[in-house]
């Protein structure tokens, strides 16, 4: 099995690097990629934890483009971790992260739901490579009994349109295309049936989105058969993985759930940049 599509504690999820690759071997995945939001944090120790599985790990992140107020999300594969113009990049990203993270709370404050929106940034603060985000609220609110789940935080104050909502700040999706491709990687759209915006993905591709996430777990078979013609008529490659988080909020799919072919694997990994 392989899967590209993963989250770990460095970012939104709920598996350490280390708990995340013993789920995915023991669900048979054999490639597998950490694409945490806006951070490389985990590379070292998932790196460690593969090389013992026999598990093939491709070197992964998912990074926030904002259009038009609109979150795009971009995976980017077989990125060089250690070039230094990503790190600032991202660091950048996860600064604004935060200061988002601080203007959510501040809003719940104002509908008497009082958070400790140090307490809630003290991981990302101790370890400045993590990056925040609204399920870090989420879990703040079930923690204290303002909600059931993370599901419910999302539903009544955290979406699009509820009340404690902040819209993001971040970098363009032409600018999100060009530092995965100047650290050496190769873009993807993120779920594109989440993003409901198909009338875009041709604009993406003329300005560098190298393949779509066809495969997801958030897809139904019409919604992959869909974005698997959209791929080919724009020649672009294919992606794919279960967007494990392991929370309720993301679904209850283990890792390998969704499964990229080899064949489409390999066409992938033809896209990297010869430079590189």
């Amino acid at each position: 099995m392989i899967d590209l599509h993963t989250h770990t504690t460095a970012s939104d999820g709920r598996c350490t690097p280390s708990e995340l690759v013993a789920r995915a071997a023991a669900a048979g995945v054999g490639v597998l990629s950490v694409t945490d939001h806006d951070t490389v944090a985990a590379w070292e120790e998932a790196s460690t934890r593969c090389a013992a599985a026999g598990i093939e790990l491709v070197p992964g992140i998912e990074i926030t483009a904002i259009l038009d107020g609109i979150d795009v999300h971009v995976l980017g594969y077989f990125i060089d971790v250690g070039r230094p113009a990503l790190h600032t990049f991202l660091a950048e990203q996860r600064r604004r992260r935060i200061d988002r993270v601080r203007q959510m709370i501040d809003r719940l404050g104002s509908f008497g739901i009082r958070l400790d929106a140090d307490a809630i940034l003290q991981p990302g603060v101790d370890d400045p490579s993590k990056a925040v985000g609204r399920p870090w609220i989420a879990r703040a609110l079930v923690a204290g009994g303002h909600v059931e789940t993370a599901n419910e935080a999302f539903e009544r104050w955290l979406s699009r349109g509820r009340p404690a909502f902040v819209p993001r700040l971040g970098a363009p999706p032409e600018e999100v295309l060009a530092r995965i491709h100047e650290a050496g990687g190769v873009a993807s759209l993120a779920h594109p049936g989440l993003l409901g915006r198909d009338e875009l993905i041709a604009g993406f591709a003329e300005a560098g989105l190298d393949a779509l996430e066809a495969y997801h777990s958030d897809h139904d078979p019409a919604s992959t058969l869909r974005y698997l013609g959209l791929a080919d008529r724009l020649e672009l490659a294919v992606s794919g993985g279960s967007d494990y988080h392991g929370d309720e909020s993301h679904g209850t799919l283990g890792p390998g759930s969704v499964s990229l072919p080899r064949e489409t694997y390999e066409k992938l990994k033809s896209r990297r940049p010869r430079s590189t």
